[in-house]
């Protein structure tokens, strides 16, 4: 039987050392370890649940899913945000690099 902190959260790849800590676990800042990150967040992605669960003083797993949902929606707004200003910031490269071209 699957339980549920022991499936594949992918708010632990992104947001690994915030979480980590977030979550009084403190394995994820081994991904402040360059080269070793590479290979580290993706554990922290399968076992990141598995830790938090047992670090976290939850009454039931209710409570535990409420809490990586919480986590799960602050990534996604992280996420939306982070795309917002990459095509900002592409725009206004875009257009500085036309306006400078365009003089010639």
């Amino acid at each position: 039987m699957i339980r549920y902190y022991d499936i594949l959260n992918w708010r632990h790849i992104d947001k690994t050392i915030i979480w980590g800590i977030g979550n009084k676990t403190y394995l994820p800042l081994l991904c402040l370890i360059p080269i070793f990150n590479i290979f580290w967040i993706f554990v922290v992605g399968f076992k990141g649940n598995t830790w938090a669960w047992q670090k976290g003083n939850y009454k039931d797993i209710e409570t535990f899913k409420a809490v990586q949902a919480t986590w799960n929606r602050a990534g996604l707004v992280q996420f939306i945000v982070s795309i917002v200003i990459l095509v900002l910031y592409s725009f206004f490269i875009m257009t500085f690099i036309s306006s400078l071209t365009s003089r010639y």
